[in-house]
C-alpha cells in the first residue's frame, strides 16, 4: 500500500477512545508522501494493533490484510489478498448491509456497526465494524478500508451475566420473576403437577417449556394443547385418542396427546375453559394416572408429566362453582405466578434486545438498534398484551423500519405520546401527513411535560429552542397564555 497513492481520508477511529491517537498517527504517516521510513512505521503500527484492518480496491479485491485480521479470521494474508472480501469474511452484513459498500457509495464513514463474520473453521465471531473510503491526493476513490474488532470475549461475558437473569427462553431481572427462576430447578426435577397462572401473553407456555427443558424429561416430547380452543368432543379425542369405530369417521386407531407425550410433558393451556364434564374426565386421569381411549375399555398407564395453565383466577372460579374443587387441588400442587409486564418494566430493555436479535436472525436481516429516545416511551407503555404484544412490536418494527435504528416513527399509534383534544389530527394517509401528526404529538407532549416551558421542552426533544418555536408555528400547536417560565 503506497502512501503516495493512498491517503486514508477520514479513516474511522473505531470509536474506541484508546485508539483515537493511534489512528491520528496513521493518518500522518500515510500522508507523508510514501517515504520508506514512514511506510515501515505504518506497517509496524498496523501489525501491532489488536483490531483487524484490511483494504480493498474498487473491484472489492483485498489489497492489504494485517496480522490481527489473520488471527481473527484464521485466514492467512497470502490467501486473502487478491480475493473478494465477501469470500474471505462471509459476514452477516455482506449481502444487504455491507458497511464498506455503504461508505464507498456515500463517501461517509460507518462506525461501530455490529455484525458477525465466519472464520476459516466455520465459527461465528461477533465483530464491531468501522469503514471509510480510500482516496488519492486528488480525491479520486481508489477503494475502501475496514477495521473490525473481535467481540467474542465481550459476548461471552454478557452471556455469563445474562445467565443470572435467563432460564431457557425466559428473560427477567424483576424480583418477582427471580423467585420463579429459583423454583424452576426444583420443580423440573420432580414429577409433580404444576399450575401456571398469569395474564394472556405473559409467557406461560415459555415457562412450561423451561421447566421441561431443565429436568430429566428434556429429551422427551413436549406437547401443548389449548383446551379453550376445542369443543368437548374434539378435545376428548385429541387428549385420549380413539379406536376404530368409536364415532362416525373414526376409520382407524389414533393415539391421543396424553400417550403421545410418552415420558415427556403435556401442557394443558387454558384449563379453566373446559366444561364440567371434561373436568371430571381430567380428574380421573390425574388421580389414577391412566388413560382410556374413546371406544375402548383398555386402560393405559400415563407416564407424562402434566403442567396446566390459565389466565383466570381458579380459586375464584372454585368459589363460584365454575371449576371443580377436587380438580383444582389436583392441579394446584405447585403454583407459579407470572406477573404482567406492566408490573416489571425493568425487564423491557433486556426483552427488547433478546427479541430484536431473535427476529433479526429469523428474518435474515442485520441486527438493528433502538433509538435511545424511544426507550422511555416503551417502558412507560402498559403493554396490555404483555410479552406477546412486545414481541409483535419488535417483529413489526424490524419489517417496517428503514436504516439501522428503530426510531420513534416506527412506533405504533398506541405507544406514541398521548393525544390532546386541543390538537387536530390530520386524516391524510400520506407519509408527510403522518409524519406531521407524529411530530405534533411529540412536541405537545414535551410541552405538557414541562408545563409549556419552551426552553425546557426543546431540551427534552434535543433541538434548539428556535427550531421548536418554528415547528410550533408551522404545525399550528396551540399554546396557553401562561407557561412554565411564569
Amino acid at each position: 500500500m503506497s502512501g503516495r497513492n493512498l491517503s486514508l481520508l477520514g479513516l474511522p477511529n473505531l470509536v474506541f477512545p484508546d485508539y483515537q491517537n493511534l489512528y491520528r498517527s496513521i493518518y500522518a504517516i500515510l500522508l507523508t508522501g510514501g517515504r520508506e521510513e514512514s511506510m515501515d512505521s505504518t506497517k509496524a503500527i498496523l501489525e501491532s494493533i489488536s483490531d483487524g484492518v484490511f483494504t480493498v480496491d474498487s473491484n472489492w479485491k483485498i489489497t492489504s490484510f494485517n496480522r490481527a485480521a489473520e488471527e481473527i479470521t484464521g485466514i492467512s494474508r497470502r490467501e486473502a489478498i487478491g480475493r473478494e472480501c465477501s469470500e474471505v469474511f462471509r459476514s452477516s452484513m455482506c449481502e444487504a448491509a455491507c458497511a464498506l459498500r455503504e461508505s464507498m457509495s456515500t463517501g461517509k464513514q460507518v462506525r461501530c456497526r455490529a455484525g458477525y463474520i465466519v472464520d476459516s473453521e466455520g465459527v461465528r465471531i461477533p465483530v464491531s465494524v468501522s469503514t471509510a473510503v480510500l482516496r488519492d491526493e486528488n480525491g479520486k476513490v481508489l477503494g475502501g478500508a475496514e477495521t473490525f474488532r473481535d467481540l467474542s470475549e465481550i459476548e461471552n461475558l454478557q452471556n455469563q451475566l445474562q445467565g443470572r437473569y435467563r432460564v431457557g427462553d425466559l428473560v427477567s431481572r424483576s424480583s418477582a420473576m427471580q423467585k420463579v427462576f429459583t423454583l424452576i430447578p426444583a420443580v423440573a426435577s420432580s414429577p409433580t403437577t404444576v399450575l401456571i397462572q398469569g395474564e394472556t401473553g405473559t409467557g406461560k407456555e415459555v415457562l412450561a417449556r423451561a421447566i421441561h427443558s431443565c429436568g430429566s424429561r428434556k429429551d422427551e416430547p413436549f406437547i401443548a394443547v389449548n383446551c379453550g380452543a376445542l369443543p368437548d368432543a374434539l378435545l376428548e379425542s385429541e387428549l385420549f385418542g380413539y379406536r376404530r369405530g368409536a364415532f362416525t369417521g373414526a376409520t382407524g386407531n389414533r393415539e391421543g396427546k396424553f400417550l403421545a407425550a410418552g415420558a415427556g410433558t403435556i401442557f394443558l393451556d387454558e384449563i379453566a375453559d373446559v366444561s364440567s364434564a371434561m373436568q371430571v374426565k381430567l380428574l380421573r386421569v390425574l388421580q389414577e394416572k391412566i388413560v382410556t381411549p374413546l371406544g375402548s375399555n383398555e386402560t393405559i398407564p400415563l407416564n407424562a408429566r402434566i403442567i396446566c395453565a390459565t389466565n383466570r383466577d381458579l380459586a375464584s372460579l372454585v368459589q363460584s362453582g365454575e371449576f371443580r374443587q377436587d380438580l383444582f387441588y389436583r392441579i394446584n400442587v405447585v403454583r407459579l405466578e407470572i406477573p404482567p409486564l406492566r408490573e416489571r418494566p425493568e425487564d423491557i430493555p433486556q426483552l427488547l434486545d433478546v427479541l430484536l436479535e431473535k427476529h433479526s436472525f429469523a428474518q435474515g436481516v442485520d441486527v438493528k438498534k433502538y433509538d435511545a429516545q424511544i426507550l422511555p416511551l416503551l417502558m412507560g407503555y402498559s403493554w396490555p398484551g404483555n410479552v406477546r404484544e412486545l414481541e409483535n412490536f419488535v417483529e413489526r418494527a424490524i419489517v417496517l423500519s428503514t436504516g439501522h435504528k428503530i426510531s420513534i416513527r416506527d412506533l405504533p399509534v398506541e405507544i406514541l405520546p398521548r393525544r390532546n383534544k386541543s390538537l387536530s389530527v390530520s386524516t391524510t394517509t400520506t407519509m408527510r401527513g403522518a409524519k406531521a401528526d407524529t411530530e405534533r404529538q411529540m412536541i405537545f407532549a414535551a410541552l405538557e411535560n414541562n408545563r409549556f416551558n419552551r426552553t425546557a421542552a426543546a431540551l427534552e426533544l434535543g433541538i434548539h429552542k428556535t427550531t421548536l418555536y418554528r415547528r410550533i408555528k408551522a404545525l399550528g400547536i396551540p399554546l396557553p397564555e401562561s407557561d412554565g417560565r411564569s
